[in-house]
């Protein structure tokens, strides 16, 4: 059983890394848009090939999803692991992993 000091720590760590992800519909379509006319165009590869990638490599975490920055053609995944919310930021032309929290 959890302490309930644990448990209120973990649902405000929860409430904090879903927040953001609370933006409009609006919002959330448009940039799922860009990334895939982005896609489409051959700029940046699909949000499935780079989730195949990472997600093994990420064991013990739980996936929250996704953002993607159409300036910088950026994938941002987020996980939760221990209590702590984690990024990792990938290159969405290469694959290659630009920074990541631990």
């Amino acid at each position: 059983m959890f302490k309930k000091t644990t448990f209120l720590t973990l649902l405000a760590l929860g409430v904090a890394a879903v927040a953001p992800q609370m933006a409009s519909s609006k919002d959330r379509r448009g940039e799922q848009n860009e990334a895939r006319a982005q896609m489409m165009a051959g700029k940046v590869k699909s949000i499935r090939s780079i989730e195949n990638q990472i997600l093994p490599r990420m064991a013990g975490s739980e996936y929250i999803g996704p953002e993607f920055d159409p300036n910088a053609l950026v994938y941002r995944l987020k996980f939760i692991r221990d209590g702590r919310v984690l990024f990792v930021d990938v290159d969405g032309r290469t694959g290659a992993i630009l920074r990541q929290t631990r």
